[in-house]
């Protein structure tokens, strides 16, 4: 099979208004949605690959320093090791999971690992085999199939609805401005809120906390909630996202244990967020 960025595997899966395989167990968070044709579904996942890597190859399989665990793929997706418990939703083996259904074959090395669990015990090991033959032909593997990660990002923004709204003890409110801001100024509504949940999560694990609070989508929503614009000056939709998901990680970094260093990565996050304003 050939995997490219454009084509019919990104057209057939990325236009999420409609998805009809997808309505019949979650009709609510679909069909609503607009509509991504191909073109604005590329430039979604080329948005995101610019915001993990820069859209640089080498930082397809990445280990970063202070971390306990691999990101890999243009979403980052976390890959842990056996029995391993983090405070953060692992993502890379629903990702392979998601191969395995589409069709796509994976490296036969990573297609036999027990469990789908991350080899590498350590950051040192990993760094070590960097430049070897596994890692190669991963970065090469996930930047053949770019496309199918795109259909996995957006795929899960697109079923996350009801989670949100089921940890919410204010659900209503939390559905429409979640559909409020899908359709701002598209496709910038729908690339923020699909970047930032593979960004930062949905929010909904309790496990994935600092002293008690998250960090994901449902924090964002619901502190633009808890803040409403002072009427006359009603700032944008999308500016109020941004501002509202600088606020949650501004608190995550305050919250973080500090052996994290949470700090260096401030500028980072920020600039981020100022990526779902339309230019």
């Amino acid at each position: 099979m050939t995997y490219q960025l454009s084509g019919a595997l990104l057209a057939g899966f990325l236009m999420l208004a409609g998805m009809p395989h997808l309505q019949a167990q979650n009709q609510s968070s679909s069909d609503r949605l607009p509509m991504l044709d191909e073109e604005r579904a590329e430039w979604v996942a080329e948005r995101i690959f610019q915001n993990e890597c820069a859209q640089q190859v080498s930082c397809l399989t990445s280990w970063n320093a202070g971390e306990d665990f691999p990101s890999l793929g243009i979403g980052h997706f976390i890959w842990y090791r056996q029995a391993q418990q983090e405070p953060f939703v692992e993502s890379f083996p629903g990702l392979l999971a998601f191969y395995v259904a589409q069709g796509v074959d994976l490296p036969g090395w990573l297609a036999g690992l027990p469990e789908w669990d991350s080899p590498w015990p350590d950051r040192a090991a990993f760094m070590a085999d960097y430049d070897g033959e596994r890692l190669q032909g991963l970065r090469e593997f996930l930047y053949q199939t770019r496309a199918v990660q795109a259909q996995y990002i957006i795929r899960r923004m697109a079923q996350s609805l009801p989670g949100l709204m089921a940890a919410s003890d204010r659900p209503q409110q939390i559905e429409n401005l979640f559909y409020q801001i899908a359709g701002a100024d598209l496709p910038y509504g729908m690339y923020a809120l699909i970047d930032y949940v593979n960004f930062k999560g949905e929010g909904t694990s309790i496990d994935e906390r600092y002293q008690g609070e998250g960090w994901g989508l449902l924090q964002v929503l619901e502190f633009m909630l808890d803040h409403p614009p002072r009427v006359p000056s009603q700032p944008e939709l999308l500016e109020r996202f941004a501002a509202a998901a600088r606020a949650v990680l501004a608190r995550r970094i305050d919250n973080a244990p500090p052996e994290r260093g949470e700090e260096r990565w401030r500028d980072g996050w920020n600039n981020r967020t100022y990526t779902y304003i339309p230019d």
